[in-house]
């Protein structure tokens, strides 16, 4: 998997953590989900549980930086835009409220309208494309479909080319 994909599959999670159970810090909330992130791991790696054993975690890899590096102004940008993204989610999303819409869905629909409207560097159809593949991932099929038919949409309001040529 790719730096990138893995760095929005982290901001999706984060973000449905924060959705789902706010912190009074951002930043305090970041490093908490960060360090969690890499305790998990490092579990995974070693196999069997350690219960109340403090886990010492080794320095953090280049690999590890840079998808935080990716991750981290996503993570910022889907919340400071939150209540745009919101808004396009309503106005697409015919016939159903925004909090009865899946919270993973909801969120990766946040990630994907923040890149679509703010990031300049990211082409539209591959934050549609990632954020399909996302909701596939941690949803259902069906979530798929779901956010590739509001992403489309919104797609089609917007005022700037779908690539940059440098």
């Amino acid at each position: 998997m790719g730096k990138r994909r893995e760095a929005r599959e982290r901001a999706v999670q984060f973000l449905f953590q924060y959705d789902i159970n706010p912190s009074e810090t951002l930043d305090d909330a970041l490093n908490h989900f960060w360090d969690t992130q890499r305790e998990a791991a490092i579990a995974e790696d070693k196999g069997d549980a350690t219960w109340g054993q403090k886990v010492e975690l080794p320095p953090i890899t280049a690999e590890e930086t840079a998808v935080r590096l990716f991750a981290d102004p996503l993570i910022r940008g889907a919340l400071q835009y939150r209540d745009e993204a919101d808004t396009y989610i309503k106005k697409y999303a015919q016939n159903w409220d925004l909090h009865r819409i899946a919270a993973v869905d909801r969120n990766i629909l946040r990630l994907a309208i923040f890149e679509m409207l703010h990031r300049d560097d990211i082409p539209p159809v591959v934050s549609i494309n990632e954020a399909v593949d996302v909701a596939k991932k941690f949803s259902t099929q069906d979530s798929g479909k779901f956010v590739n038919g509001i992403l489309d949409k919104v797609k089609g309001e917007l005022m700037r080319p779908a690539r940059i040529v440098k």
